[in-house]
């Protein structure tokens, strides 16, 4: 499908020029109800990673993430993204809440759903247009999701429902998708098979930043690890920075 005013797509197929969009977090320090969330956080990151956020309950994890999407404001610190100072949610930033924060008995369709992707682009002016259904037709058949676009959200199985947020995520054209516990309540394959689209979703130049409980499959699933404790206690590659000495500092205590 084609428009009659073509607009070219962002993100889609691997292009090289989202290799070189890097998000970066300089002193980030956070409250939550005037009591110190998070201090002292401080990595960088280029799209075509992902990113394993790792720490006890309480740790700050749920809250940094909102601050990178801009639904929480920081003290102080920085964040910046493709050398600007993002001081709000960016289009290019799509947040992917815990499955238990969402009303699946919302009665919305699937389609519905990664439609919602778009609004983001579309501002207060521009109505929805062919080369929107487009982009939204492309997500749909990216997560599979073809065959159940005219399903009601509350009937999906939970594998179905994170593959429907990651569509609308991609209709959404975002760089950097950032997801809180996607694997929890996730069988085996579901969680195999969702982190292989983890996979084709970097290897397509996507910066990935996910909250993860699960410590037996860090390795497997992500290429870098951030364990905090309120603050940072180390960023870097999972076969290098995920040792016992560092999960210890970050779980001996909360």
């Amino acid at each position: 499908m084609t428009s009659a005013n073509p607009k070219k797509h962002v993100c889609w197929g691997g292009g090289n020029h989202t290799h070189h969009h890097r998000l970066e977090v300089r002193d980030l320090r956070v409250s939550y109800r005037e009591v110190l969330a998070l201090h002292d956080i401080n990595f960088a990151s280029d799209c075509g990673r992902s990113i394993a956020l790792i720490g006890p309950n309480g740790a700050g994890k749920s809250t940094l993430l909102k601050t990178l999407a801009g639904l929480m404001q920081a003290d102080s610190g920085s964040i910046i993204w493709r050398g600007e100072p993002l001081t709000r949610s960016s289009h290019e930033i799509a947040y992917l809440p815990q499955r238990g924060d969402v009303d699946w008995n919302f009665p919305i369709t699937v389609r519905g759903l990664v439609e919602m992707g778009r609004y983001p682009n579309l501002g207060w002016w521009r109505s929805y247009s062919r080369h929107d259904a487009d982009i939204v037709q492309r997500a749909l058949t990216a997560m599979d999701l073809m065959d159940l676009q005219d399903r009601q959200i509350s009937a999906l199985s939970g594998g179905q429902q994170q593959r429907t947020f990651l569509a609308r995520a991609l209709a959404q054209e975002a760089h950097v998708l950032l997801l809180d516990e996607p694997f929890t309540g996730l069988d085996k394959p579901a969680q195999e098979n969702l982190s292989r689209l983890f996979r084709e979703l970097t290897a397509e130049g996507r910066l990935l930043i996910a909250s993860h409980h699960d410590l037996q499959t860090v390795t497997g699933f992500f290429d870098d690890v951030l364990l905090i404790k309120r603050t940072q206690i180390i960023f870097g590659e999972v076969a290098t920075a995920f040792t016992p000495e560092n999960i210890g500092r970050a779980y001996g205590s909360v």
